[in-house]
């Protein structure tokens, strides 16, 4: 059974950066895609970025030039790096594993509170 733990949230003004932590565990990490969502009060949960097997990332147009996917398979773990946080941004934030590219497969978290607030 995939288990995956997130860390690294909390509470920044606005213009500060965050970097979130996923560590997947109960599978083989390097033949899962990972992804980070987020949902926000009221509102269906969104992509915000993904990095495949061959560590190519997608971005969602809201976090394009400040938020940074990446991926270090000798630790089972996936990050994000947030920067210039916006209010926006607030949400729970979710990471997701995907194996083979199969939607059947997908993993979630249990998600970790970003709030952005002066």
């Amino acid at each position: 059974q995939v288990q995956l733990v997130e860390s690294g949230g909390g509470l920044v003004q606005p213009g500060g950066s965050l970097r979130l932590s996923c560590v997947a565990s109960g599978t083989v990490f390097n033949w899962n895609s990972m992804a980070w969502y987020r949902q926000a009060p009221g509102k269906e949960r969104e992509l915000v970025a993904s990095i495949t097997t061959g560590s190519t990332t997608y971005y969602a147009d809201s976090g394009k030039g400040r938020f940074t996917i990446s991926r270090d398979n000798a630790k089972n773990t996936v990050y994000l790096q947030m920067n210039n946080l916006k209010p926006e941004d607030t949400a729970v934030y979710y990471c997701n594993s995907r194996l083979w590219n199969a939607p059947e497969t997908d993993s979630w978290g249990q998600g970790t509170q970003v709030t952005v607030s002066s």
